[in-house]
């Protein structure tokens, strides 16, 4: 997944995961300039707006896990804030 932008590798990993119906990944870093956890350049908080039907027997806990393990460790810790409306 190298030359790919953080946007394209949650989309690429969540789409491979979840085969979601609506998908749309956002970078919200700009918002939070200023605040904890913000990197010059973005791509430090995030917003995932998604539907998929493999999501919708969990509860919201499980689904939130799916989402952290389908985005991987390597993902995850080079984050710092990650929004998931999932309904």
């Amino acid at each position: 997944m190298k030359n790919m932008t953080m946007a394209e590798q949650i989309r690429a990993r969540l789409t491979a995961a979840f085969e979601p119906q609506h998908l749309n990944v956002t970078d919200d870093s700009e918002r939070h300039r200023g605040h904890a956890g913000y990197t010059e350049g973005g791509e430090s908080h995030w917003i995932v707006d998604m539907r998929a039907e493999s999501l919708a027997p969990m509860t919201r806990i499980e689904r939130h896990r799916a989402i952290h393990t389908a985005l991987g460790a390597d993902i995850m810790g080079k984050i710092h804030a990650l929004s998931l409306n999932l309904d």
